[in-house]
């Protein structure tokens, strides 16, 4: 009897334990949900009433203006010293392009401008020669003046004689022979007169001659030196765009990013215009955000902006804002539109791409790709 008693009182120990505990879960239960509660209602609360607005979507891609890397002058492939998925620091050497045609090039232009100098001193120095010449013509002139006087002298004592020994001639005091030879000498003068006014003439023609040779020969050097001469300056250009054309054969990194389809090869021979790679400059990301026209009215640039990609997820979260809105939507410059003649056509939300600045200190941190999905969230409380 003794022992079923103290069984009995086991028992009941256990089942009061049990009661107890089940109070506790309850209790335990009912302080869980009210905590819930209290959250949910907190958090209804401060959505509804205290929370800024904001417009979201996840139909957002990273974008960037990609850096074609696009050789300016021809040549085979000397070296390349990048690959795809590498970083390079704007003006890094990408790849280098035999230079021998470009080298040839710049020694004759170099020797084309030393010509070209030589040319410029030898039509200065030509100025002198020009002035000599000019010179002696002007005494040449002189000498056929005086000549002509002399003539003229000549000629106005053959005239004289004439007249007196025609006078002479009548009375028997001069013979006929005498009178012929006087004739003679003033025809001969009377010639010369003509030739002296035929060779002034002629020298003043050549004096016209040594002076404009002179002066078009100073306009080719004139208001310029050797170096400020317009065939110098056109040699000099040569010479800059031959070295300019060298300097090219080295191509180097147009930003800082990574290089991605690289299309050239050590021996290939690359032609101008023709793109080879590009560089993705990374830390100029930003976010192409396709809201829903419906949630376009109250957005302007300049709102702030949260941003989180799928790549590091929710724990990663970039900052920037609103910079403007494409000038359409994606349907409107698609190359089969929406709309037909044929009417066949069904009216759907559009969606406009919304331009996302980021944060370059955070993109430096967390760097992002080209093309990554993200989840954008504006902030249209803030009047802009």
């Amino acid at each position: 009897m003794s022992g079923n008693a103290a069984a009995a009182g086991d028992t009941g120990e256990h089942a009061q334990g049990n009661s107890q505990r089940a109070k506790l879960r309850k209790k335990l239960l009912l302080s869980f949900g009210l905590l819930v509660v209290l959250i949910a209602g907190g958090w209804w609360i401060w959505s509804a009433f205290l929370a800024p607005p904001t417009v979201s979507t996840d139909d957002a891609y990273t974008n960037v203006e990609i850096a074609q890397v696009t050789p300016l002058t021809g040549g085979p492939v000397k070296a390349v010293y990048v690959v795809n998925t590498q970083m390079v620091q704007a003006g890094q050497v990408l790849f280098v392009l035999d230079g021998t045609d470009q080298r040839i090039a710049l020694d004759q232009a170099t020797a084309a401008l030393d010509a070209a100098r030589r040319k410029v001193r030898q039509i200065i120095a030509s100025d002198a020669t020009l002035g000599g010449q000019v010179a002696m013509q002007q005494a040449a002139v002189e000498t056929a003046r005086a000549n002509l006087i002399q003539a003229q002298a000549n000629l106005d004592k053959a005239n004289l004689d004439v007249r007196r020994r025609r006078m002479l001639a009548g009375p028997g005091a001069v013979s006929a022979e005498e009178l012929t030879d006087s004739l003679t000498a003033q025809r001969n003068a009377e010639a010369a007169v003509t030739m002296a006014h035929a060779k002034l003439s002629e020298a003043e023609a050549s004096i016209a001659a040594a002076t404009g040779a002179q002066a078009a020969n100073r306009t080719l050097f004139e208001d310029a030196t050797v170096e400020t001469n317009p065939e110098v300056l056109a040699a000099k250009a040569r010479l800059a765009a031959a070295q300019l054309d060298l300097d090219r054969t080295v191509i180097r990194a147009p930003v800082a990013g990574v290089i991605d389809q690289r299309k050239v090869d050590v021996g290939q021979r690359v032609q101008p215009g023709v793109p080879v790679m590009v560089v993705v400059p990374i830390n100029a990301m930003y976010v192409d955000a396709n809201f829903k026209e419906n949630q376009l009215g109250h957005v302007r640039p300049g709102q702030p902006a949260t941003v989180t990609s799928d790549l590091y997820g929710s724990s990663v979260v970039y900052h920037g804002h609103v910079v403007g809105f494409a000038g359409g939507s994606g349907s409107a410059f698609a190359a089969i539109p929406a709309q037909n003649a044929t009417g066949n056509w069904i009216k759907v939300v559009q969606r406009l791409p919304v331009r996302i600045s980021l944060d370059p200190q955070e993109l430096e941190q967390h760097p992002l790709r080209v093309g990554l999905s993200m989840t954008v969230t504006v902030n249209v409380g803030t009047k802009k």
